[in-house]
């Protein structure tokens, strides 16, 4: 069981890794070979050019100023420099909402905080009945649990203090969730109000449109709509099943990606490379690497023409579904927000994602087959939850020395040094539970695919929505019940039936040393690995040695990636529940949470500004999931404090707690009445306002040809790029070594021949300049 000298070896640790990770980005950032990495969002906005252009040499690669290197921390007063309208201009909506969820919790825990601080710990501390529990060996504690509610007597009537602050937490935090909501849902609609012309503002997406013998599905989606709607409709674009046509795609692209490395490979070694034919290269039949892709891109391409052929023109390839555009956004809302038929299950309609969010595999799921789906998905996650339980209780097992000793008892004299006991105790547990929950997001997204989602915002939500029960159950009451089960098993073991409740009820606050060693490792050391990009560092200078030969090689190599809403807001959910819980049973909890709120705050407003590039803009659509995950966690910690109470010998306490719940609950019920209709439904007022602005300020505007591509499936939008590239390959391999044989007559003896081939290899001066390049 942690004590306070193994919260602070976690404590220390945590914050050297943390300080070496900060000091090490605040390095790397300043070297002109890694600008692309730490200001990616820049140079896809075209504002930064990159100084590995300018200067000699050795500083196109090394800083060489020494007064940039004393203002190494400039970036933080930088990240919070930028005012939040700028932000939302720069950004987009959705990265300025989220990083409005920190500060709801900084709102939220630091009044609760200070309060907790002030009233409850010296009601808590000035207790001994861990101290008596200890003497009669009933119960393991330490130090730490003093300061919770576990040192308050049975039925002491100083548990009234601990109900009347579980009235103001639960108040404050209301208030604050309240306002919160209201300023999202009224920066929401000024955004949508002011944001520039976009397809998704005058597309519906129509689905299960019925068959018809007599037409086709265009042919039925242009009759529905020009009978039902004559005076908006304006143009519309069927659903393809192009997916095999989008496998094709990327495998070529992969396979283009091979051919420009083994053409630089060539270019520095002067040896045409070699490569086997079988799976990854490892057997099979050996050949010229460089011949080989440019067969397989051949072939590829082929194969490309013959689907792109196919899916135009095989009526199977349609989908009864369609993009459907309006004159105005008016009539588009009028189109997604009403029944279009009698039979409810036809000619369903729904707003149409920004063509960037939409997740076009699955549009070729037909729409029978989505309650399926949504049965496997939910048994699946079930049994993901329940196996998961596994790892979970493995690491409670770390967290409990004695359990360590019984079964490795030749590790005894190594585990009762002090620095290692305390390293085991105050960082093991939150190390291990940190690694089995890595590879998680990625299978919950799987999980989301697969149920048919027509969207990335929507495949991200409701991965966000599985993390978080995922959580809950998980990390939050299997650890709590795992580890007080194994560090109170012997007490369980010589106790009676009756006392064991009330064992349970003084030891679960005891677990809040867990959450504070886990809280340090994924909230202090974990989001100072984030700003240190230390993958996509490596990934970008592989690609660049590797694969890069022009701008936009060098520029797709950048990686900035984007707000993985999916992991982020659920890690944040998670601290929201576990500072409710135990705002109430054991404050020192909080201050480790207010910690991470300041120090994510900052990290992810630098990383918004200068680094992310979001994948789409959902104008903040997630806000109502935020807010109802937090009274979730209002509730649950409610809950639990009835459990808690019900093991005090108070229980004329209960009525009290329940009311509370109940006034939470119709809390929760208002502000889904009041605010959360603005972030499903898009108000017909504010349509017809910007519809009348803008026939003013553009009446020649000719909407159909800016909507009439709009949502062509990617794989068409290159067509004419893809049948190119094949073309080019040749042309660029013949002009490589045409400069190769100028330079090398210029600077170096004739080439000499390479054996078995027709092309001369490259000298060493063309590879020496390629690198220099680079």
């Amino acid at each position: 069981m942690a004590t306070f000298a193994d919260i602070g070896v976690a404590a220390g640790l945590n914050i050297l890794f943390a300080v070496a990770f900060l000091v090490a980005f605040a390095i790397l950032r300043l070297q002109p070979i890694n600008d692309r990495v730490y200001f990616p969002k820049w140079y896809l906005l075209g504002l930064r050019s990159c100084p590995m252009e300018q200067g000699s040499f050795v500083t196109k690669f090394v800083n060489l100023d020494w007064r940039s290197y004393i203002r190494f921390l400039n970036w933080v007063p930088d990240a919070l420099r930028m005012p939040e309208p700028e932000l939302i201009d720069h950004a987009g909506l959705d990265s300025a909402v989220y990083l409005r969820i920190y500060l709801l919790g900084l709102k939220i825990f630091v009044p609760v905080a200070l309060l907790s601080w002030a009233i409850l710990v010296p009601v808590n501390w000035t207790n001994n009945t861990l101290a008596n529990a200890g003497a009669s060996e009933k119960l393991q504690y330490s130090n730490i649990d003093k300061l919770s509610i576990s040192n308050v007597p049975y039925g002491s009537p100083r548990f009234w203090t601990h109900i009347v602050m579980a009235y103001a937490f639960t108040f404050w935090t209301c208030f604050s969730l309240r306002n919160e909501y209201a300023k999202v849902a009224e920066m929401r609609l000024h955004f949508l109000a002011s944001q520039r012309r976009r397809p998704d503002q005058f597309t519906v997406l129509v689905r299960n449109v019925p068959p018809d013998q007599d037409e086709s599905v265009s042919e039925a989606v242009e009759h529905f709509f020009l009978v039902n709607q004559p005076d908006h409709y304006q143009t519309h674009q069927v659903v393809i099943n192009a997916n095999k046509l989008a496998k094709l795609v990327k495998e070529k692209k992969s396979k283009k990606n091979w051919l420009d490395y083994y053409q630089l490979k060539f270019a520095r070694k002067q040896t045409r490379p070699m490569t086997k034919t079988g799976f990854l290269g490892l057997w099979g039949e050996k050949v010229d690497a460089i011949d080989h892709q440019i067969a397989e891109i051949d072939r590829v391409s082929t194969e490309i023409a013959e689907e792109r052929k196919r899916v135009k023109t095989d009526p199977k390839s349609i989908m009864p579904a369609a993009f459907v555009s309006f004159k105005t956004r008016w009539g588009a809302a009028v189109c997604a927000q009403t029944q279009q038929s009698r039979n409810p299950t036809l000619w369903l309609t729904d707003w149409a994602s920004e063509p960037r969010d939409v997740y076009w595999n699955n549009l070729a799921i037909p729409y029978v087959s989505l309650t399926i789906r949504k049965l496997i998905v939910n048994v699946a996650f079930f049994f993901l939850t329940f196996f998961f339980m596994i790892p979970v209780t493995f690491v409670q097992s770390l967290a409990n020395i004695e359990g360590i000793e019984r079964r490795a008892p030749f590790l005894k004299s190594i585990i009762e040094t002090h620095f290692i006991k305390s390293l085991i105790q105050g960082v093991l547990p939150g190390i291990a539970l940190k690694i089995f929950l890595l590879v998680l997001p990625t299978i919950l997204i799987m999980i989301a695919k697969l149920e048919g989602l027509l969207s990335i915002s929507a495949l991200e939500r409701s991965s966000a929505f599985r993390y978080y029960i995922f959580n809950f159950i998980n990390v939050f009451l299997v650890s709590v019940i795992a580890g007080t089960a194994f560090e109170q098993l012997d007490t369980f073991i010589h106790e009676s039936a009756n006392d064991i409740t009330r064992i349970i009820g003084v030891a679960i606050p005891m677990k809040a040393t867990f959450f504070i060693t886990y809280i340090m490792v994924d909230g202090w050391a974990g989001i100072a690995g984030e700003i240190l990009r230390l993958t996509p560092l490596i990934m970008f200078h592989l690609k660049n040695f590797l694969l890069v030969k022009t701008e936009k090689d060098r520029e797709e190599a950048m990686d900035p990636g984007s707000i993985a809403f999916h992991m982020a807001e659920p890690r944040l959910q998670l601290y929201f529940l576990l500072g409710l819980v135990y705002a109430v049973v054991t404050p020192i909890f909080l201050p480790f949470i207010l910690v991470f709120f300041v120090f994510a705050y900052l990290i992810f407003r630098h990383q918004i500004i200068n680094v992310y590039n979001q994948k789409y803009e959902s104008a903040a659509s997630f806000w109502p999931d935020v807010h109802a995950r937090i009274i979730y966690s209002l509730v649950l910690s409610q809950i639990m404090l009835i459990g808690l109470m019900s093991t005090k010998g108070n229980p004329q306490f209960a009525p009290f707690l329940i009311a509370l719940v109940v006034m939470t609950i119709w809390f929760h019920l208002f502000c889904k009445g009041r605010y959360e209709p603005a972030f499903v439904r898009y108000p017909l007022q504010e349509a017809m306002m910007k519809d009348t602005l803008e026939r003013a300020r553009e009446p020649n505007l000719d909407l159909k040809s800016y909507l009439q591509s709009a949502y062509i499936h990617p794989v068409f939008k290159n067509e004419d790029e893809e049948e190119d590239g094949v073309e080019d390959i040749d042309e660029k391999i013949q002009e490589s070594l045409l400069v190769a044989t100028t330079r090398s007559r210029r600077n170096t003896p004739a080439p000499s021949k390479y054996s078995g081939g027709s092309s001369p290899s490259l000298p060493e001066s063309v590879a020496e300049n390629a690198g220099s390049q680079r």
